[in-house]
């Protein structure tokens, strides 16, 4: 009697890119009390399974109301999980699995992205490496690398970078992450909190629903933010002239930091 074979083993199944919709919050604790919250839409792509099944109806690396370049990430290049790949590599850390990108998207040609997320998984699927990438206003680019995440725990990384004028170089951010299914729904939350030499200073965080990347809910997003790109730039101007009204001191940009990822 011959025996039976054993199943061909399954092929990972491949991700879909997501759309999400929520909020983005901030609030400065002193010298001046500051806060705003505003509605905003973001991508959250898997970078690995994209290679692989493509980007849908999502317009990448060309022209479209809404869309996704890889260029506006890393180096640079025309392949940002190639980027993202080579930079953990140097890191020490050589991980296949899927890599969630969460960014803003580039609307009408332009794209500003203050801050954007890598979580990067190895191939059994368990978050390893997230990478915080932080963009500011004068062209500058730095990238925090965050070991052994969890999801719900907070995790540590100095500050080294310039983001804006009414903060110093000096202190420490604290993160926290969270996605999961609630009510029928997955939901995301990326915290970010900052502490200067003095204590807490800022909290900030950008929260949303999740759901699947489709032509229709590119659409929706066009039609209820359809200047959000140039709008971020704009409010961040907004709330710099409120600190500055309200007498909140303001430094000088540094020079930025000799190397492009803290680790």
């Amino acid at each position: 009697m011959k025996a039976a074979s054993a199943p061909a083993p399954q092929a990972e199944p491949v991700a879909v890119p997501l759309i999400g919709r929520g909020q983005v919050r901030h609030e400065r604790l002193r010298p001046a009390p500051n806060s705003f919250c505003y509605p905003t839409a973001f991508l959250m792509l898997p970078l690995r399974s994209m290679r692989l099944g493509g980007s849908g109806a999502l317009p990448r690396n060309r022209p479209g109301l809404i869309g996704f370049r890889d260029r506006d990430h890393g180096d640079g290049s025309d392949d940002c999980l190639r980027w993202i790949d080579e930079l953990l590599a140097g890191q020490g850390w050589h991980l296949r699995g899927e890599v969630w990108l969460h960014t803003y998207p580039r609307m009408f040609g332009y794209a500003f992205k203050p801050v954007s997320f890598w979580y990067c998984h190895d191939e059994a699927g368990s978050l390893k490496v997230i990478v915080v990438e932080v963009n500011n206003t004068f062209g500058e680019r730095h990238c925090y690398l965050l070991e052994s995440p969890r999801y719900g725990h907070q995790l540590h990384t100095r500050k080294v970078f310039h983001v804006s004028p009414f903060c110093q170089v000096e202190g420490h951010y604290r993160f926290r992450f969270m996605r999961a299914w609630r009510e029928g729904r997955e939901r995301t939350v990326a915290r970010i909190d900052y502490d200067d030499d003095q204590g807490p200073l800022l909290k900030t965080s950008v929260a949303g629903v999740l759901e699947p990347l489709t032509a229709a809910s590119l659409r929706a997003v066009v039609w209820a933010h359809p200047v959000m790109t140039l709008a971020v730039v704009a409010r961040i101007h907004w709330q710099a002239l409120r600190l500055w009204l309200k007498h909140v001191p303001f430094f000088h940009k540094p020079q930025p930091p000799r190397h492009f990822l803290t680790r």
